[in-house]
């Protein structure tokens, strides 16, 4: 992985959902190039364990526990950052639960469907909600919702988080195109199957399918998913958005 110094320097970074996994790659990448991270989070001892490896490393990285389902604790969280930084200029989301899996939708249970996609759909609603006023008024904004491959495509016995990934894909496109004459872009990341704790409660079979999907035979890192999510969010991309880029392997070719 090689950082590109400086990229991020004076940028106020939010990073929902970055304790661990894919979240914590971008952060720490941020920071590494010179941002100013909140990450923000529900699991308390991921976030205490990160800030605490920020600090031995020199990093610039703060944390808040946040449940982002919920309204007033996302507006909170983003006038905590405003107050510390000033500023908005990147909003990372990589807030998400998988839900059932190995489940065929007759036997899916309506109580998990709708924790899914208040945790997955709802709190990407939020959070564009409420990023995109302070990102108005510098005329300046990178917003990036990391969806999956599973979205695009669907994959079978985990209809709630497929249909909770489909809608942020919906999101992404509908709020890309109403702030595009304003300097703010907002886009997507479909990964498909990357390796992470994300994916230890998922059913065997299911990692088999989506693994056997991919033509490089094996499942990304979050390496990888780092590196292209800090260019989406970084000065240079200037003429994408609406748009759900790929990370997947060869699964997905067009």
């Amino acid at each position: 992985m090689k950082l590109i110094a400086g990229r991020f320097d004076g940028q106020s970074v939010l990073v929902a959902g970055g304790a661990r996994g894919i979240g914590r790659a971008i952060a720490w990448r941020i920071a590494e190039e010179g941002g100013m991270v909140c990450v923000i989070d529900i699991r308390v001892q991921d976030l205490d364990n990160l800030k605490s490896q920020g600090i031995q490393s020199g990093l610039s990285i703060d944390t808040t526990v946040c449940d982002l389902s919920v309204e007033s604790a996302v507006i909170t969280a983003i006038e905590e950052v405003l107050g510390r930084q000033g500023r908005l200029d990147v909003v990372v989301n990589c807030v998400g639960i998988v839900g059932a899996t190995g489940i065929n939708i007759d036997s899916y249970d309506t109580s998990i469907f709708q924790r899914v996609l208040e945790v997955n759909l709802t709190a990407a609603f939020l959070l564009t909600k409420y990023a995109i006023p302070p990102m108005l008024k510098r005329s300046y904004g990178r917003i990036l919702h990391i969806t999956s491959i599973g979205g695009k495509e669907g994959n079978p016995g985990m209809v709630g988080y497929a249909a909770s990934k489909s809608g942020m894909i919906g999101l992404v496109k509908a709020v890309g195109k109403e702030y595009a004459g304003t300097g703010i872009t907002v886009n997507g990341l479909a990964p498909a199957v990357i390796a992470t704790e994300f994916n230890e409660t998922t059913a065997k079979e299911t990692i088999d399918y989506m693994t056997s999907k991919i033509p490089m035979g094996r499942m990304g890192t979050t390496d990888e998913v780092a590196s292209i999510a800090c260019w989406i969010v970084s000065e240079e991309a200037s003429f994408n958005t609406g748009f759900v880029f790929d990370l997947s392997g060869g699964r997905a070719t067009y």
